[in-house]
């Protein structure tokens, strides 16, 4: 008998088959008036975006969710104060579910939901839209970052605002994705520190692509994208150090310019632009502030990391010992500092 020759899927162990974003999104559905206020939510931030609306974006929220729990306390502190700064600041909550990884490490809630490596993304992809269900029926939109190509068939019409990270804005893939989302993506400065990358990715989502992935059946198919025109730039700063001072502001606007793009800006104060310390956020939001005041219209917006409670921790293989409210990933501010700094910068304007 000849032996069966085997040259595919060697290192394969097994290929499961996963619930459809169809399946996923009957069992798991919007109703009709959630549809309207994630429509408004994108408007509001478009208009922003376009200096439209005077208001700046608030970007708020957890490195990462790996405890729905803790996610929604904090989601409805979020909220109480969405609604009494509304006429300042348009606040959206940080919702991320899926983190990028240099070389190992916890890949997110969906990727690995009991965070002990079972990685069960099925579980995953359900937790993560039943707490995305929940934190829109409080009213408050929800910001999060696109990594993976397949999971925002699942998770993105409750997606209001997204962000390509530093590590894939340079990826043709994620800039194609990017194309064809139904809302508006800033896609942050490479991790050297320029923008040359950023502006890069901006010019090729506003153009259309064609490409593989899935339709709403699980099915492989061509995907061909209109192009997204509400493309924007995030500064997070990079090895050479921040990147939110004047002079640099100044130029990437020139830049962005130059290039027929956006000039609206928002800055991330965490990563480099707080030298990867958490507890220099509120000095970077204070700096920018200060830039806005003194009549730079170009920064629109801030991103915070932020948590019931700061600091951060590793994962234990005993989940018991996990403190409730701390992150596992970047540390963050807590709510104390985060309110305290939020109405500060809200106060610090008068329109």
């Amino acid at each position: 008998m000849n032996k069966k020759i085997i040259i595919e899927n060697i290192n394969i162990k097994e290929i499961v088959p996963l619930i459809s974003p169809q399946e996923l999104k009957i069992k798991l559905s919007l109703n009709d008036k959630q549809k309207e206020e994630i429509i408004i939510s994108r408007k509001i931030i478009k208009n922003i975006l376009a200096g439209l609306d005077p208001r700046k974006l608030a970007m708020i929220g957890p490195c990462s969710i790996h405890d729905p729990k803790a996610a929604i306390e904090y989601a409805k502190l979020l909220n109480n104060l969405h609604l009494r700064l509304q006429d300042k600041l348009y606040i959206v909550m940080r919702v991320y579910f899926e983190k990028p990884r240099t070389v190992i490490g916890w890949k997110g809630l969906i990727n690995d939901p009991d965070l002990n490596d079972s990685r069960d993304i099925s579980k995953g992809l359900h937790i993560a839209r039943q707490l995305l269900l929940d934190i829109t029926h409080l009213g408050l939109p929800i910001a999060t970052e696109m990594l993976d190509p397949i999971s925002p068939q699942y998770t993105s019409d409750l997606i209001s605002w997204a962000s390509i990270g530093a590590r894939t804005t340079e990826s043709q893939t994620h800039r194609e994705l990017a194309s064809g989302v139904s809302m508006p993506v800033g896609f942050k400065n490479g991790t050297e520190g320029g923008i040359d990358i950023a502006i890069g990715a901006m010019q090729a989502s506003k153009n259309p692509h064609s490409f593989l992935g899935i339709d709403e059946n699980g099915q492989t198919s061509i995907v061909r994208t209109k192009g997204n025109p509400d493309g924007h730039l995030i500064l997070r700063g990079g090895r050479k150090g921040p990147n939110y001072d004047t002079e640099t502001i100044k130029t990437s606007i020139e830049t962005l310019k130059k290039n027929n793009l956006n000039t609206s800006i928002i800055v991330d104060c965490s990563h480099s632009n707080s030298n990867k310390d958490f507890s220099r956020q509120p000095e970077v939001l204070t700096d920018i502030g200060l830039q806005r005041k003194n009549g730079n219209q170009h920064i629109v917006g801030f991103m915070l990391e932020s948590c019931l409670n700061e600091g951060n921790q590793k994962i234990s293989s005993n989940l018991s010992e996990l403190a409730y409210g701390v992150s596992v990933t970047d540390a963050c501010i807590g709510w104390q500092t985060t309110e305290r700094i939020i109405k500060s910068y809200a106060d610090s304007f008068t329109g």
